[in-house]
């Protein structure tokens, strides 16, 4: 029997984990050719839920269970816990459930098509239409800059094979962007669509900065087009107030008399100059941020505990 890895990063999800489960163990009644595994990874958590971890472990072999030391983050957690799966396939799902188990079967039903990576796409959302709006956007600017083709409405949820894993494993990167760095790899990669539900327990843990961190690394990681931007901009702008001002001076100098400066123009030049450059000194402390991470190379994540690995 093939061996299914299903990786769920898990934050304070002690009202979902019991049922995604029993819905993951409904899954593979149904796939009697398949054997699967559980792997939670935990961010520090709450007691409550690591305390449920701990349950299922006991209960059944099949889950297992790595606790960080402390809250790596919701971009350095997942891919460390994906680094650490070995079935013929590993499904990166989320554990509050808005990856739907019974997703499974379609991207399995790929992977034996022959696609390496099978990637589910949520084409419907049940979130706020506002917040499903913001993401589209954001899809499509990132695909516009970024140097390859990413996918729309993909965050991560997908099926990538154990060849897959072990190119990751050669990767060192302190803090990948795994949405790009799939398609960077290459390889066949299929799609699965699904109507994402809503969150209906627990809150989630994601805020406005830690959705700004993962687009400004998508962003940082694929494309060199906002630097390029910068400069470019910069020497537009440049000889625009250097024709500005020489015709400022020409026509002081021709009409001394008749023609007041003023202070108005001065310091609206100053205010919109000063924009500009801290708009350009934003995107370039973004690329500095982000090289400085990279450098440093850190470990993605340092272990306190895991379970069941050796059973």
């Amino acid at each position: 029997m093939k061996k299914i890895s299903i990786l769920s990063p898990c934050y304070n999800e002690a009202n979902n984990l019991y049922i995604l489960f029993d819905r993951l163990k409904d899954v593979f009644e149904k796939l009697t050719n398949y054997d699967f595994e559980l792997v939670i990874i935990d961010n520090d958590s709450d007691e409550a839920t690591k305390s449920i971890i701990k349950d299922l472990c006991t209960k059944n072999k099949k889950v297992k269970a790595i606790f960080n030391s402390r809250n790596f983050g919701h971009i350095r957690s997942p891919y460390y816990g994906l680094l650490q799966t070995d079935g013929d396939a590993t499904v990166l799902m989320a554990s509050d459930l808005q990856d739907p188990p019974e997703v499974l079967a379609e991207l399995i039903e790929k992977w034996e098509e022959g696609s390496e990576i099978v990637i589910a796409v949520k084409n419907k959302s049940e979130e706020s239409a506002a917040m499903f709006f913001i993401r589209k956007l954001y899809y499509n600017l990132i695909n516009k800059l970024a140097d390859i083709k990413l996918a729309k409405n993909y965050t991560g949820f997908g099926l990538y094979d154990k060849k897959i894993i072990k190119i990751l494993q050669t990767i060192p990167d302190p803090y990948p962007y795994l949405r790009g760095l799939i398609f960077e790899i290459g390889f066949n990669v299929s799609k699965v669509y699904f109507e994402q539900p809503t969150r209906k327990r627990g809150i989630s843990s994601n805020n406005f900065y830690s959705l700004y961190d993962m687009a400004m690394l998508g962003i940082c990681s694929h494309s060199k087009v906002p630097l390029r931007l910068a400069t470019m901009l910069g020497f537009a702008f440049s000889l625009v107030f250097f024709v500005l001002g020489f015709g400022y001076l020409i026509y002081k100098l021709l009409f001394w008399d008749e023609f007041a400066l003023g202070i108005a123009p001065v310091i609206i030049g100053i205010f919109f100059f000063a924009s500009i450059q801290l708009l350009f000194i934003g995107i370039i402390g973004e690329y500095i941020a982000y090289i400085a991470i990279k450098v440093t190379n850190r470990p993605l994540v340092i272990e306190k505990e895991r379970i069941n690995f050796d059973a």
